[in-house]
């Protein structure tokens, strides 16, 4: 590390001022799971700004309202909360067995964990720092989205899943399945659009995504794609579509998964995160990061590290 960056770190350098989109600034988070820290860059250029020592492998990381995000630190058992600015480490939540994915309710109160050791959904109150509830929802819970009204989850079960289980969160600390999903294929991802009416599926062992209208039981379409596993997500009204073993990412119409465009992007790109007018789709192949436009046109790719799990963008 730099000795800039590593003054960065500490706080102990100016703001600089960041990328902005429509107005807002915007940075983007890029766990560096191999090396124990979570790098954080300017959204437009990609250069990195600061780097923050985590606890052990951070892995998955969810943007949480504001300067905020959720880290699951999987081989660890824990959770990290981070806020801003500068960001840092807020708390350290120990004591779980394998943390996995992370999806925030809409009003950026509760995030909700899945347990692949336990099978369990966890429940943490964001604002207060802590774990308030949770429930088992299915062995080996693994990716999961949550609807638009904050009222339904859909977690699946396993990296290839013969079932997505249907969560209601009517009782927001009390998660509780109410059914299962079983697609035409081994699930993998599962993504829900901005206005809740589709619900997306990839796969783990096909070239195939599965689209629903949430509530059926049947897909309305399964279509052809990238190498499996796929993840996936949504923005500007376009799903995107990362395929790491191919290095591809495909923005796509949300009704019916047109193709409307194609980027490639570094070979080992498999998480996507929308945010902040931009998309992001980090490697665990070689470290890289790349930034792309909602149109589909590469912003930036900066190597941050050995291998990045994965990234999200935040608006200050």
């Amino acid at each position: 590390m730099r000795r800039r960056e590593f003054l960065a770190t500490l706080g102990l350098l100016p703001l600089v001022p960041y990328a902005c989109e429509r107005g807002r600034p915007a940075l983007a988070l890029a766990t560096a799971d191999t090396e124990s820290h979570v790098a954080v860059l300017d959204a437009a250029t990609g250069r990195v700004r600061a780097r923050v020592a985590t606890v052990e492998e951070p892995r998955s990381i969810e943007a949480a309202g504001g300067l905020r995000a959720v880290v699951a630190h999987t081989s660890s058992g824990a959770v990290s909360l981070l806020e801003g600015p500068p960001v840092r480490v807020r708390r350290v939540l120990r004591g779980m067995s394998e943390p996995r994915y992370t999806a925030v309710d809409p009003a950026a109160r509760y995030a909700y964990v899945t347990d692949s050791g336990t099978g369990e959904l966890i429940v943490i109150d964001l604002e207060r720092g802590r774990v308030v509830g949770g429930a088992e929802v299915g062995a080996l819970a693994r990716h999961l989205a949550i609807a638009p009204d904050g009222r339904t989850l859909w977690v699946a079960l396993g990296s290839k899943a013969p079932a997505v289980a249907v969560v209601d969160l009517s009782k927001p600390r009390r998660p509780r399945t109410r059914g299962l999903l079983h697609p035409p294929f081994l699930a993998h991802d599962v993504a829900c659009s901005p206005g809740g009416r589709r619900l997306w599926i990839s796969s783990g062992d096909r070239f195939e995504l599965a689209l629903y209208a949430p509530g059926r039981s049947r897909p309305l379409a399964v279509l052809p794609t990238g190498t499996p596993p796929q993840h996936v997500s949504f923005g500007a009204g376009r799903a995107y579509v990362a395929s790491g073993d191919d290095g591809s990412l495909e923005a796509q119409r949300v009704g019916d998964g047109k193709r409307l465009a194609r980027t490639a992007v570094a070979k080992g790109s498999y998480n996507v995160q929308h945010g902040a007018g931009r998309v992001i789709t980090p490697s665990l192949k070689d470290g890289t990061v790349t930034i792309v436009g909602e149109g589909g046109r590469v912003i930036a790719r900066s190597r941050i590290a050995v291998a990045a799990h994965d990234a999200c963008l935040i608006e200050a």
